[in-house]
């Protein structure tokens, strides 16, 4: 596809905003209920801490002994980071063709490629205590990413392209 079709895919921002709000709603929804459970069944405590864990990345150790609130604030920006993903992946898919072919290997690279970004750029920068990273959870997150937010947001985008290109 040369740049001209790219160009003229790009979507009216009204018509793409449901699809966002669908892929986002379902991408960030998969993943926190997946990580909740992971947790429990791993630790049995209380599955809050989760979501203080996230709000630490800017509220640092207090978050961590702070009420629910804290955990609403964790589950706030988890969200947040999950529209921000989708919002990327709706971004790009007009432009870089490739990503149309299969939307299947496309949501495998996805969730790899979010895995790697947050863990090897985000996390460092925020309070999030500093941890060397072990193979098996590096893996078992990238899955998680994978099946959670890659495959269902690239499985969204291609179902919400392909209406586009028909038109």
């Amino acid at each position: 596809m040369n740049n001209t079709k790219a160009l003229t895919r790009q979507p009216a921002i009204r018509g793409v905003i449901p699809a966002i709000l669908k892929a986002g709603l379902l991408a960030g929804s998969l993943d926190i209920l997946v990580a909740l459970i992971q947790y429990n069944m791993k630790t049995g405590k209380n599955v809050l801490i989760v979501l203080k864990f996230i709000a630490s990345a800017v509220y640092g150790k207090d978050a961590m002994r702070a009420g629910n609130a804290m955990a609403a604030i964790g589950l706030g920006f988890h969200f947040i980071i999950a529209f921000g993903w989708t919002i990327l992946f709706f971004l790009l898919y007009p432009i870089i063709p490739l990503m149309a072919k299969n939307k299947v290997i496309t949501g495998v690279l996805y969730g790899v490629f979010i895995w790697l970004v947050m863990n090897l750029v985000v996390l460092p920068m925020t309070n999030v205590p500093k941890s060397p990273i072990n193979i098996a959870s590096a893996i078992t997150g990238m899955v998680i990413l994978v099946c959670a937010v890659g495959l269902p947001v690239s499985i969204i985008a291609k179902k919400y392209y392909s209406k586009q290109d028909k038109h």
